[in-house]
């Protein structure tokens, strides 16, 4: 049973580590430590604690790729006794070395020394962009499908590879919030035989420039006004709307900024892109133009604004919570990798699509993603400094099969992301940190330098030599050397132009607006009203309600109605476009895995119905909370049921769907001077507690599975909420309703329970 519900097994995992299984939180993931601390503060010396189940290191190996048998813990601390850095014991770290007990401190203190010191450069330079992230452990299997395409060995079938996936945000510091509108990165290092591949990417397709040389004035335009420093991590500001508006190319990717693609629900729920075309290239030298594709196999959800910015207030660190709490759980979140692939012509079009032009997509209805290889992320990190923020990626990590092509965006890449990581980790050997050393051979001639730590011998690092007997040697291709695609550069001049085919920058947004349905069309409006809103300068908003003209009319007027505009037309006649049905979030039926449900329930409820509901919940793969007037347990004896939220701790947003056991009463902290979410209990109906109604209230308003049974139509009323209204079921018995709203869950949420303008139809 255990095998078949990986959710349920960790969870009861959890409970029997833990001596009093009735503490609050024992039941779910978040747990701190691996083991139960006690009251009273140990004084027994012991060895580190062992990582929690969920938790692993990078591989052991050595700085030049030599496994080591050692435990991955092993590098870190060992033994019972704190020590200096070089292993020195130490009687003491509470108190400075001084002369006599109120004498000054003396500067012969070596551990006071060393431990400030250290301190004081604990913080390393955070990315440019891309500084706030969240990273996991996991293991990718290829398929064998790709064996036609790439000769590259990680790809091959059932071959497993060992990788480290970061998602980031883009925009904001490390200390920003988690679901701010941007776009995601999805970076992922495959530590294959071979070498080190890394594919980083996004979590939308295009990008907002053509040429990496645009990149500084991009970002600079993006992140805060750089005399206040406001606002953090996001675009609604006069700087970003200046650029875009001024510089149209970046109008494809602006248009999927302000769609619910920039809130994601979950990094486990979020699609990621290769954003390039790719060369890859067969064991026979035949080569094959593709663009990367990671599809989540949960299927792809956003927020609604609403819970995006209540999110960021309640809980700023939702999206790396959410990931390691579902790994944590057993919840493995996963993706598929797949590839579109296209002919690799002299031209490199498609279609009549500029293959090298990265602010435009191939739709998959031309050409459709084949899948190549799962990715499941099992493990999280054991140190998040040492591994999801030392960790360095750069597009140039090849491995023979895969090539890169002259997208010009790419080529700046290519340098961009060495130079960053030199200044960032404090020199050229930051290959050699754990979280990014290759599980392949290194001999590389490379020496010296900040924080070496290999200690080279032999004495000619050159080639050609004699005195180290030649090694080490070239590879050909015939022994797995990479060798670039000799592909045939046609004869030009030197200029600083673009293509014409770049040129075209509304044909694509066009289509991906087209390709949105109702409801999501009406949240782009929003987020446009709402990011435009907060722009100061008049004309700014003017210039970019003539871009919006040049993508749909009905888009421009209810944004422009909203800025108080006049809604101009569009300059020409508008592209022709086929929708593609690819590019919407809306539609389809997706896994429910990993789900999180909120039970509500009072001390007086039917807790049999309760405890049934929980398991049926746990027996889906999905994670169930029970949300109660206060801490502790509900019942007793052997059937007591654990609290994990309380009404004073409980918000909506944490919730996929809510399932209310009856009309649970007024806790007895239910009054506004205790918690402000309650209101005035005494003068509000009592029916049921305030704060419960507020969590319906925002559960409906956010177009999420509502239940119940026994009397929970009386807390529906006391909401305000019909028992008719679509996604809401009432019923008798529990699980019926249960079965309902998982049912419902997989279609993410309940559009149809606020239509939408004809306008947009």
């Amino acid at each position: 049973m255990a095998e078949s519900n990986p959710v349920k097994a960790a969870v009861d995992k959890v409970v029997e580590t833990v001596t009093d299984d009735t503490k609050a939180g024992a039941e779910i993931p978040g747990r701190p430590g691996s083991a139960t601390p006690t009251v009273e503060e140990p004084t027994e010396p012991a060895g580190p604690l062992p990582p929690k189940p969920d938790q692993r290191a990078p591989e052991t190996v050595t700085s030049t790729g030599r496994s080591v048998s050692a435990a991955p813990t092993g590098r870190a601390q060992d033994g019972e006794f704190l020590t200096t850095a070089q292993g020195l014991r130490l009687p003491d770290s509470d108190h400075s070395l001084k002369a006599g007990t109120r004498g000054p401190v003396l500067l012969r203190d070596h551990h006071l020394r060393e431990k400030i010191t250290h301190f004081d450069h604990e913080r390393i330079p955070e990315r440019v962009v891309h500084a706030r992230g969240a990273g996991a452990h996991g293991t990718f299997r290829g398929y064998g499908t790709a064996a036609h395409l790439t000769m590259a060995a990680f790809l091959g079938k059932d071959v497993q590879t060992p990788v480290f996936v970061r998602f980031s945000t883009v925009l904001g510091s490390r200390g920003s919030a988690d679901t701010v509108r941007d776009t995601r990165g999805f970076a992922t290092k495959f530590y294959t035989s071979e070498g080190v591949f890394d594919l980083v990417g996004n979590n939308i397709p295009v990008f907002f420039i053509q040429d990496a040389i645009k990149f500084p004035d991009v970002i600079h335009a993006g992140k805060p006004h750089p005399d206040r420093e406001i606002p953090q991590a996001q675009s609604a500001h006069d700087t970003f709307w200046d650029f875009v508006s001024l510089h149209t190319e970046a109008t494809h990717h602006t248009l999927w900024n302000m769609s619910d693609r920039a809130i994601p629900r979950s990094y486990r729920t979020m699609e990621g892109f290769g954003v390039h075309t790719f060369r890859l290239v067969d064991a026979e030298g035949g080569t094959t133009l593709v663009k990367f594709h990671w599809k989540p196999k949960a299927g792809v959800h956003s927020l609604v604004w609403e819970e995006a910015q209540l999110i960021n207030g309640m809980d700023p660190d939702f999206h790396r919570r959410d990931l390691a709490d579902a790994i944590e759980a057993g919840a493995h979140p996963q993706w598929e990798l797949g590839v579109q692939t296209f002919p690799d012509t002299p031209e490199q079009t498609f279609e009549g699509i500029d293959l090298l032009d990265p602010t435009k997509i191939v739709p998959e209805e031309l050409a459709p993603v084949q899948p190549i290889g799962l990715l499941t992320l099992e493990a999280n990190p054991t140190n998040y400094f040492a591994e999801t923020e030392q960790i360095a990626f750069h597009p140039g990590h090849l491995v023979p099969g895969i090539d890169v092509t002259d997208d010009p965006l790419l080529a700046g890449r290519l340098f961009s992301y060495i130079d960053t990581q030199i200044t960032r980790l404090g020199g050229p050997n930051f290959a050699q940190i754990p979280i990014n050393r290759t599980h392949a051979p290194v001999n590389d001639m490379l020496r010296d330098g900040f924080h070496q730590h290999a200690v080279h011998a032999g004495v000619a690092p050159y080639k050609p030599n004699s005195l180290d007997g030649g090694c080490p040697f070239f590879a050909g291709a015939e022994q797995g050397g990479y060798v670039e695609a000799p592909v045939e550069v046609p004869a030009a001049k030197r200029v600083r132009e673009a293509p014409a085919s770049f040129a075209d920058h509304y044909s694509q947004p066009r289509q991906f607006w087209l390709s949105l349905t109702p409801v999501e069309r009406e949240h782009v409006i929003a987020a446009y009203t709402f990011e435009l809103g907060k722009v100061y300068e008049q004309p700014i908003k003017e210039r970019n309600l003539r871009v919006l003209a040049e993508i749909d009319p009905v888009l421009c007027e209810k944004v422009a109605q909203g800025l108080g505009l006049p809604a101009p037309t569009a300059a020409g006649t508008l592209t022709s476009a086929e929708p593609s049905p690819a590019l919407s979030q809306v539609g389809g039926t997706w896994p429910t895995t990993g789900r999180i449900i909120g039970i509500v329930a009072g001390p007086d409820g039917d807790l049999g119905a309760v405890r049934a509901v929980r398991q049926a919940v746990l027996d889906g793969g999905m994670v169930p909370l029970i949300i109660a007037p206060a801490g502790g347990v509900l019942g007793s004896g052997d059937d007591a049921l654990t609290v994990q939220r309380t009404f004073a701790t409980a918000r909506s947003v944490e919730f996929d769907a809510l399932l209310v056991a009856g009309a649970p009463a007024p806790g007895r902290d239910a009054y506004g001077a205790r918690d402000a979410k309650a209101g005035d209990a005494a003068t509000a109906a009592a029916v049921i507690d305030p704060r419960v109604r507020l969590m319906l209230d925002e559960v409906y308003r956010h177009a999420k599975p509502i239940g119940g049974w026994a009397d929970a139509a009386d807390a529906l009323d006391a909401a305000g909420i019909s028992p008719q209204a679509p996604g809401v079921v009432v019923g008798a018995d529990a699980r019926p309703v249960l079965d309902s709203i998982v049912e419902l869950l997989g279609r993410h949420r309940v559009w149809d329970r606020f239509p939408t303008t004809s306008d947009l139809a």
